[in-house]
């Protein structure tokens, strides 16, 4: 192995409610194993790239009651493609070489695992999106 690939591993947290399991499909196992810890690792840039994304959106996010709010999220993740695109970096540049080359055998199925894991993150978090903890 790379000492990048290592180097990058050793940085993921462990999350031990992320099961691993024989029966499990390989994208399971792949969002398990990689997409859920790197999206952990990342989460601190996700929510400041998406403050800075209601920023530009000249913070109509602010104005909203919270079941608005996580739609307003739900379409910036799945609709936004320049700010998709953006999301699926943070957590792509993260990748092992290894990783990379699985994830290119079925990105499409992966990229929605990766952005619904995202979307969860930032709605999870909404309380350290209030206008006050922005900035």
């Amino acid at each position: 192995m790379e000492p990048r690939d290592i180097q990058l591993l050793e940085l993921r947290p462990e999350i031990p409610s992320a099961k691993l399991t024989n029966n499990m499909s390989a994208d399971e196992r792949f969002q398990n194993e990689t997409l859920r810890p790197l999206a952990k690792l990342q989460n601190d840039l996700m929510l400041a790239v998406f403050r800075n994304y209601i920023k530009k959106h000249k913070n109509k996010f602010y104005e909203l009651k919270l079941d608005k709010r996580m739609l307003y999220i739900d379409n910036a993740v799945q609709r936004d493609i320049k700010f998709r695109n953006s999301l699926k970096g943070i957590i792509i540049g993260q990748f092992t070489l290894g990783e990379y080359e699985r994830y290119i055998e079925n990105s499409s199925a992966l990229n929605k695992r990766m952005m619904n894991i995202v979307r969860e993150r930032l709605q999870s978090n909404i309380q350290l999106l209030e206008h006050n903890m922005a900035y």
